[in-house]
């Protein structure tokens, strides 16, 4: 598909009116992770991979609604979605969930390997399918409350790829974070410092709100906030939506440790 530049970065009305929406509950949080490892989640770990996540959906529901509204509409419809991938490539997020979805079938059509030869179509099994397939219904309450917070709804089959991309893109993020505590932490893949647009560099995250990286250098059983900000930085390409939804994540961990 052809892309384009990331837009420019929301206004500050705009971002005000996305961190206003309560991230996806932290249990929910969890339950994702517990599908994919066995490693403890720390409290810091899941607001932030919720928070991560809401970021994401809320930017690949924007860049719909400004599809749907070129057409006068507020209601969005698969093609919206599919044009908001086409003009900014940063949404394309969380896509094991177009394996399992008619919209991107549509899409993709013919699929060739790196041969050039085309991959026959696969066939309907009884094998269990993945779980951010089964478990995306878990996000349509979360998904429902940012299309509402920006003005828009959306047909019932729309609803259901934002509820799959968000549960693949989570998914993701918890095996992505699972292998950074697995391979070295923070210490291997390098130090994430988010900064919000004007705002000065500071630490990733209070101290009081993760444990001190020296002490859980070692520790290959937690997920900290840290390994969080680490997997996002693998799970998102380099630019705005990435820089937004890490500033975003620490000033959620923030907000939740002050209170």
């Amino acid at each position: 598909m052809p892309t384009q530049q990331a837009r420019p970065g929301h206004s500050g009305a705009e971002t005000a009116s996305v961190m206003d929406v309560p991230p996806f509950k932290p249990s929910l949080v969890k339950a994702v992770f517990r599908d994919v490892t066995s490693m403890r989640v720390s409290r810091s770990a899941a607001w932030a991979a919720a928070s991560v996540t809401r970021t994401v959906v809320a930017e690949v529901i924007d860049g719909a609604s400004r599809a749907a509204a070129e057409e006068g509409r507020r209601k969005l419809i698969p093609r919206d979605l599919l044009s908001a991938i086409d003009r900014n490539v940063e949404l394309e997020v969380g896509t094991k969930w177009y394996d399992h979805s008619p919209t991107f079938r549509g899409l993709t059509g013919v699929l060739y390997d790196a041969e050039g030869v085309i991959v026959p179509s696969r066939r309907r099994s009884r094998s269990r399918r993945p779980s951010a397939v089964v478990g995306a219904h878990r996000f349509e309450a979360g998904v429902k409350k940012l299309l509402r917070s920006q003005g828009v709804t959306a047909v019932p089959v729309m609803v259901r790829d934002l509820d799959g991309i968000a549960s693949a893109f989570l998914t993701d993020l918890a095996r992505d974070a699972a292998m950074v505590v697995r391979e070295g932490g923070v210490q291997r893949f390098g130090k994430v410092t988010p900064v919000l647009p004007g705002e000065p560099a500071s630490p990733a995250f209070p101290k009081d709100s993760f444990r001190a990286l020296s002490s859980h250098g070692e520790d290959r059983r937690t997920i900290g906030g840290n390994h969080i900000l680490t997997a996002t930085t693998i799970q998102l390409s380099g630019g705005d939506l990435r820089q937004r939804a890490l500033a975003e994540a620490r000033q959620t961990t923030r907000d939740t440790a002050a209170g």
